[in-house]
């Protein structure tokens, strides 16, 4: 009787935690992640030089580089879509040239059909961005994106001195233009021990709190110009933002 009365209980304590578990969905009936919108658009990022203001050498604009890919992947862009550029051929990148460049941009939207997001850290002058031993002026850096990137959605990043010089050739209703610095301002930030250069560092950080691209870049002229106003800079670099009227409420991974 006693065994009996045993197997009973151990009987119902199954049944009950049978029910229990029933109320736990099975892991492949829960709901897939939804697609990042990105998860198809051609990215380009170019390390533009390896010398600090001092002409000595520096990692400033790989370190900004690689860790904006890390970013940039973290909010739904795809590595397999990605192409890196750096002078001084770190590891996973091509060398840059701004042919190089340009190929790569012509064969990466190609093959991603959705946007184009491309950003370049660099030394700027005011006839434009260096890139390896060239200077790339701003009307044939914009041929190149009308060319490869036309009516889809894209995001353009320059960050260096003088930068804002690309704005007027770049925009567009279906892109958003950011820039490090006015046409006629230096920015600051590229010693031989810095990390980041301020534009830099701060577009990382508006990453962590922004939605959108247009939002990100109205946090980084923010943070810079905390930055600057501490540092007493006297004459400020003034990042610029030109956001189309096309993607003002798109461009959003949150």
């Amino acid at each position: 009787m006693r065994k009996r009365t045993i197997g009973l209980a151990i009987a119902a304590l199954i049944a009950a935690a049978g029910a229990a578990w029933s109320l736990w969905p099975p892991a492949a009936t829960q709901a897939p992640k939804p697609q990042s919108p990105f998860h198809d658009w051609a990215v380009v990022l170019v390390s533009g030089d390896w010398r600090a203001h001092s002409g000595a050498p520096t990692a400033v604009f790989d370190n900004g580089r690689r860790d904006l890919a890390a970013a940039f992947a973290g909010i739904g862009f795809s590595r397999a879509n990605m192409v890196q550029f750096s002078v001084d051929y770190d590891k996973g990148t091509r060398h840059t040239e701004t042919r190089a460049i340009a190929d790569a941009l012509h064969e990466t939207a190609k093959k991603a059909g959705g946007g184009c997001l491309i950003y370049v850290t660099s030394h700027g002058t005011p006839e434009g961005i260096v890139t390896g031993d060239a200077v790339w002026p701003p009307d044939e850096f914009a041929r190149m994106v009308n060319g490869d990137c036309g009516a889809r959605p894209s995001v353009v990043v320059m960050s260096a001195c003088y930068s804002g010089q690309f704005v007027a050739p770049l925009q567009a209703d279906n892109r958003v233009v950011i820039t490090a610095a006015r046409p006629d301002r230096t920015s600051f930030g590229c010693g031989e021990l810095d990390r980041y250069t301020y534009f830099d560092d701060c577009f990382l950080r508006a990453m962590k709190l922004a939605t959108d691209f247009p939002g990100l870049g109205d946090l980084a002229r923010q943070c810079v110009a905390e930055r600057e106003s501490l540092a007493g800079i006297d004459e400020p670099s003034e990042p610029q933002l030109f956001v189309g009227s096309g993607v003002a409420y798109t461009l959003r991974w949150r």
